[in-house]
């Protein structure tokens, strides 16, 4: 098992994705398994099969990558794909969507 802990949040993107592309061969090569914590929702569909959501220390979701961006069932899960910044986007959305889940 390989344990990586944002292990791409820095670099810029042409060194993220060499890290990328080692981290695919190194777990097609070994069969390791890569428990991959990242806050970077599209590296983490890029290079998970399974995902776990945790809150506060806590799981609250869990399942195959795809479906839990795709048709997330927590409400805290929901929010994520809503806090990716792009171009419209205004934080103060994701504040107040983010206190209403706090709320709830």
């Amino acid at each position: 098992m390989l344990v990586l802990d944002e292990a791409v949040a820095a670099p810029d993107v042409s060194i993220q994705a060499q890290i990328l592309q080692r981290l695919a061969e190194i777990r097609r090569d070994t069969g390791v398994v890569l428990v991959f914590v990242s806050h970077d929702l599209a590296v983490v569909r890029h290079i998970t099969e399974e995902t776990v959501v945790m809150r506060r220390g806590r799981v609250v979701e869990q399942g195959p990558t795809d479906r839990l961006l795709c048709a997330p069932e927590d409400p805290y899960t929901r929010l994520l794909p809503a806090s990716v910044p792009r171009r419209g986007w205004d934080p103060a959305d994701a504040v107040r969507a983010r206190a209403e889940t706090d709320a709830a």
